[in-house]
C-alpha cells in the first residue's frame, strides 16, 4: 500500500537549561505563555516545523514531511538560541528520536465502518461523534483512522518497517471484511491476528 508521510515528530536534548522568556522576548517567531503550557514554540520556515523548547533543555520537532528536515531544524533552532544564551551549544550533528510517524494512506474501496466495526474488536465507530472509524493494531501499536471513502490516517510507528508492517495488517483485515460477500450468506466474523 503506498502512503504519503505528513508529520514526523522527533525529541532531542540541547543538554542545558533554556531561558524561555528571555527567548520569547528576543526571538520574534518564538511564543511562550507559561501559565498555558510549560514549553516555548519555535516555528521555523524553512524547513516549516515547530519546535516545543523546555526549560530542562528538550525539544519535540513536529511537522516534518521527511527525516532529513529534522537534524536541520535542529540545528537552526539551536543556533538562533545560541545566538541569545551562549551556553546552548550549536547542536551540528544533533540525536535526535523519531517518537511518532502521520501518514496518510488509501484503500482505494469505500469502506462500511459500521460492519468493520461489528466484525473486529480492535475498532471503534461512534458516527455521531466522528465520521471516521478508529482501528488500534497492538503489533506493532499504531492507532488508525478510517474513513468510508478508503482513505485513512495512520499515527503511532517510529520507523518505516513498523509503519508498513501495520499497514499491511490493517490492509489485509479490513479488506476481507469489506469484500464484497460473493456467497450470499454471511461472512464469518474477522479477528485481528495478534503476533
Amino acid at each position: 500500500m503506498q502512503y504519503t508521510i505528513v508529520n514526523i515528530v522527533a525529541s532531542a536534548n540541547l543538554n542545558t537549561t533554556i531561558d524561555l522568556y528571555n527567548l520569547a522576548i528576543s526571538i520574534p517567531s518564538v511564543e511562550y505563555e507559561p501559565e498555558q503550557f510549560p514549553g516555548a514554540i519555535l516555528k521555523l520556515k524553512e524547513p516549516k516545523v515547530s519546535m516545543l523548547l523546555f526549560k530542562n533543555g528538550k525539544i519535540i520537532c513536529s511537522g516534518a514531511s521527511s527525516e532529513s528536515q529534522i537534524p536541520l531544524a535542529i540545528f537552526k533552532a539551536s543556533k538562533m538560541i545560541h545566538e541569545i544564551q551562549k551556553s546552548v551549544k550549536i547542536q551540528k550533528n544533533a540525536e535526535y528520536t523519531v517518537v511518532n510517524l502521520v501518514t496518510t494512506a488509501n484503500l482505494k474501496m469505500t469502506l462500511d465502518l459500521f460492519k468493520t466495526a461489528m466484525e473486529s474488536d480492535n475498532v471503534e465507530y461512534e458516527p455521531e461523534q466522528f465520521p471516521g472509524a478508529i482501528l488500534r493494531i497492538h503489533d506493532p501499536k499504531l492507532t488508525l483512522l478510517l474513513f468510508k471513502n478508503g482513505k485513512l490516517i495512520c499515527a503511532g510507528a517510529k520507523n518505516e518497517e513498523l509503519l508498513k508492517k501495520g499497514l499491511r495488517k490493517a490492509s489485509k483485515m479490513i479488506r476481507e471484511i469489506n469484500a464484497p460477500d460473493t456467497k450470499g450468506g454471511k461472512k464469518k466474523a474477522v479477528a485481528m491476528e495478534e503476533e
